[in-house]
């Protein structure tokens, strides 16, 4: 299996199991559905690597660091729910899977699983080496959570709020 298959497997493994969880305890309370997604999302996480790639190092949002990674070659870099709120949340769509592998300290592959639009977008190539951007940094104001005016944030980038 290729590295970038793994990813999107990977990625789309953990969605599988987080959409089983919300069906199973998204009527209750939240912070239920949190907790339990986070454990069995880290569950996948730990048995699928094991199994397929014992070799490399992880880094996962969910799980304690182990300084191994600093000195391995492979390292996955793992966010098993991204908006772990929004996934809370039913029905709402607005949460990911993110799965990455750095190779000898660079970003090669990566792989975001959308569970609840049945979505898993990943590369298939090495991604090319990142190149400086030149001007002002592109800004990007989100929601749900409430962040300073974008004027406070843009200014000193040289930006338009």
């Amino acid at each position: 299996m290729s590295d970038a298959d793994a990813a999107g497997e990977l990625a789309s493994a953990i969605g599988t199991v987080l959409l089983a969880v919300r069906a199973e305890h998204g009527g209750g309370d939240a912070q239920t559905l949190k907790d339990v997604g986070d454990t069995s999302a880290q569950a996948v996480v730990e048995r699928w690597l094991r199994q397929h790639f014992p070799g490399d190092a992880v880094l996962s949002e969910e799980a304690a660091d182990s300084q191994a990674r600093l000195h391995a070659d492979r390292v996955w870099i793992v966010d098993p729910v991204d908006g772990t709120r929004e996934y809370s949340e039913p029905p709402r769509e607005d949460w990911a899977v993110h799965v990455a592998l750095c190779v000898d300290g660079e970003a090669t592959i990566g792989s975001v699983a959308l569970p609840a639009r049945v979505m898993t977008l990943c590369t298939r190539f090495p991604l090319p080496p990142l190149t400086p951007f030149i001007g002002a940094p592109p800004l990007a104001c989100g929601r749900p959570r409430p962040t300073p005016p974008p004027a406070v944030l843009a200014d000193p980038l040289g930006r338009e709020g």
